[in-house]
């Protein structure tokens, strides 16, 4: 089910972004087949892997990539493949025998997608990096956080995820499109540090046309216009405010029972603090809940803040079905959702060492074959010990 029914990948295991990466693929219906080390106590789990939930709806296999037999297999089930990702260091694939030059040479119409932070080439190309290193060096992480305080890095939604993943996945589908009209692959480059200052395209804008100020918590949306910014209530919990407009502004001032007269110009950004001073006072009012309930149906933009506990539980929640339960496990819906090639319900999390069997035969590998790489010990033994 879903638009990418009946495409097929492979994902070279990895943390972050390249799993997410291939679990939006799978949710779109494609087919992605996961491989993995060898043995169970070299897989990296630190917990257990149903909550691993990047790796949900995925085909899994654990393998011998030092063997000769093990690449020779990921070679051939590569050839099968339409996308390939890896999420390596530059280089590591090309000493394992598995870079772009050997598997389009097998598969010309493969689409070969490439996740690194600093990108293939240049001098920060082999230094490991992390979300807030991307984002450091773009000048993102620099604009979010308070005023006369340090950057605050936004968890590693932003290089991870967003500058990482959601522009590899655009890449690889692009490509894939391209590719059905060429008869020809290529090579997707995603570093995140890209991505990244991508997304920072309007804020970018915003400086050079002089109504971006580069201190923090100062700007229309860092947090610092108090029509931008979370308020705590009575009972300690947080109200999102973002009234950003004025007629939805003073839909707020209503709720909150407020005189627009009376308070300071919002549009003057000197006023700030003592505008932020009256909100704030007049928030722990009210608990939460009292709040969302004044608020509820309307267009002021105010809305209640959730931790992620809570968020599941929550009435827009569900009235859209935002969260599923896949064998007991919490996940996120799929998303986006389509009118036509709808989607199925989040697959589930395999072991790796429990469906390599049946996912090399899935993948038209001879079942003997399998079985004598089995013998070999070059791929997992579903009845292996742990």
């Amino acid at each position: 089910m879903g638009p990418l029914s009946g495409v097929r990948v492979i994902e070279m295991s990895n943390i972050g972004p390249a799993p997410f990466c291939g679990m939006l693929l799978a949710d779109l219906g494609a087919e992605v087949l996961r491989v993995d080390r060898l043995s169970r106590s070299d897989l990296g789990f630190s917990f257990d892997p149903r909550f691993d939930t990047l790796n949900r709806g995925k085909r899994a296999i654990a393998i011998d990539l030092k063997s000769d037999e093990g690449l020779a297999t990921v070679k051939e089930l590569a050839s099968k493949a339409d996308i390939l990702v890896e999420g390596f260091r530059p280089g590591v694939m090309e000493k394992l025998g598995l870079g772009p030059d050997v598997l389009l040479t097998a598969n010309p119409r493969l689409v070969y997608g490439r996740m690194t932070g600093w990108g293939q080439e240049g001098s920060f190309a082999a230094m490991a990096g992390h979300d807030i290193n991307y984002l450091g060096m773009s000048g993102a992480l620099a604009s979010i956080g308070p005023k006369d305080a340090a950057p605050i890095p936004p968890l590693n939604l932003v290089g991870d995820f967003a500058g990482g993943s959601l522009y590899l996945v655009m890449g690889l589908l692009a490509a894939y499109i391209e590719a059905g009209q060429s008869g020809k692959g290529q090579v997707i480059d995603a570093a995140m540090v890209d991505g990244v200052a991508s997304l920072m395209a309007m804020h970018t804008g915003f400086r050079q046309a002089g109504i971006w100020s580069l201190e923090r918590g100062t700007n229309s949306v860092d947090g610092g216009a108090p029509y931008y910014t979370c308020y705590e209530t009575l009972d300690g919990k947080y109200m999102a405010v973002g009234p950003v407009e004025q007629r939805f502004y003073k839909l707020m001032i209503g709720g909150l029972g407020l005189d627009l007269s009376e308070l300071p110009d919002r549009d003057d950004p000197s006023q700030w603090d003592a505008l932020k001073s009256i909100l704030q006072s007049t928030f722990t009012t009210k608990t939460r809940s009292e709040w969302t309930q004044v608020f509820a149906g309307t267009d002021a933009c105010v809305t209640p803040v959730y931790d992620l506990d809570e968020a599941p539980d929550s009435v827009l929640a569900q009235e859209r079905n935002l969260f599923d339960r896949v064998e007991g496990i919490m996940t996120p819906s799929v998303a986006p959702r389509f009118s036509r090639t709808a989607t199925a319900r989040p697959g589930a999390t395999v072991d790796p060492v429990a469906d390599t069997h049946d996912a090399l035969i899935s993948w038209g590998i001879d079942a003997t074959r399998v079985q004598d790489l089995e013998t070999q010990g070059i791929v997992a033994r579903s009845d292996s010990e742990a």
